[in-house]
């Protein structure tokens, strides 16, 4: 039996279309740092390892091997997205004719640190971080280049593995950016003191604004190309 939820949907039944894989996750390359970890080739590998497993981050990498994901289930929920009128930093669903949210069970899941995000536009280089050291203070740093940093695996100081593969995965697992993203250059500034800064609240406000807007003029293409 249907009830007023139905009513809500932001997608009428009769809209809802068969999604299409056209984006893989990158979850499987968290498996990879615990590898490229072992491939640190200065004295500071051992203290490396423990400095990001102690992060912020650092339980993601055992985390994976109980992940699982499926586009298809994400694509259905967000199908299923009701009008409501709470915050616009939250989302209900409707299952089995029940209203659902998505809200701080993102804290749960990732247990990243949430609270108010700080004023990201005042950059001032750290003096021999790893901005300074790798990239030259550049005003523009793509994610490729970190990953070929990262490749090479040579470092001067302690923890400068380490955070770069934090801002590889923030920006290439949690955030989902192609290897062309141009690095916003307070991150180099914020892994010098990493656990600080609320990357729940920093991570979540992007997710949700991408769950947002993730349908936003699929169905007309969907149809198009059948």
């Amino acid at each position: 039996m249907r009830n007023r939820l139905w009513d809500l949907l932001k997608t009428p039944e009769g809209d809802w279309y068969e999604g299409k894989l056209t984006r893989h996750n990158h979850f499987d390359a968290i498996a990879h740092i615990n590898d490229e970890l072992n491939l640190v080739l200065t004295e500071f590998a051992d203290e490396d390892r423990r400095r990001f497993m102690a992060s912020c981050f650092g339980y993601f990498l055992t985390m994976h091997l109980e992940m699982k994901f499926s586009v298809g289930i994400i694509h259905r929920l967000l199908l299923r997205e009701l009008h409501h009128n709470s915050p616009t930093d939250k989302m209900q669903f409707m299952l089995e004719n029940q209203s659902v949210r998505f809200l701080m069970e993102f804290y749960l899941i990732t247990e990243l640190r949430f609270g108010v995000v700080p004023d990201t536009t005042k950059y001032v280089a750290v003096e021999n971080g790893i901005h300074q050291l790798y990239f030259f203070e550049a005003d523009e740093v793509l994610l490729e280049e970190i990953m070929g940093v990262i490749t090479v695996a040579e470092f001067g100081e302690a923890y400068d593995a380490v955070k770069l593969y934090l801002i590889y995965m923030l920006n290439w697992i949690l955030m989902r950016v192609n290897e062309r993203f141009k690095i916003y250059v307070w991150q180099f500034r914020l892994v010098e003191d990493l656990d600080a800064f609320p990357w729940g609240a920093h991570v979540y406000r992007h997710s949700i604004y991408s769950f947002k807007h993730t349908l936003d003029g699929r169905r007309d293409s969907y149809l198009l190309s059948r």
